[in-house]
């Protein structure tokens, strides 16, 4: 029976494996992914994200949001996760 870290390590490589067929079917058919943005999305805070200012975007949903720290850690790091960023 695998071990914990040998049941990781073979999700990880297979992961890695999929999303190398995944870019090759992009690249194959010509076409790119565009993660869509949810509608709570502040187009400021991604902005912020894209520009590797992850401070500033915490600090910014805090503001629009009136969030605690770790709520707003936590929206911009799945922010970050489901837009690819």
């Amino acid at each position: 029976m695998p071990t914990d870290i040998e049941l990781i390590h073979n999700l990880s490589r297979r992961v890695i494996q999929l999303e190398g067929q995944v870019a090759f079917l992009y690249k194959h058919l010509g076409i790119e992914f565009v993660p869509e943005s949810a509608p709570a999305d502040d187009p400021r805070i991604i902005e912020l994200i894209k520009k590797g200012k992850k401070l500033d975007a915490i600090k910014l949903h805090r503001e629009i949001y009136s969030s605690g720290p770790q709520d707003a850690i936590a929206a911009i790091n799945e922010m970050q996760g489901r837009l690819g960023l």
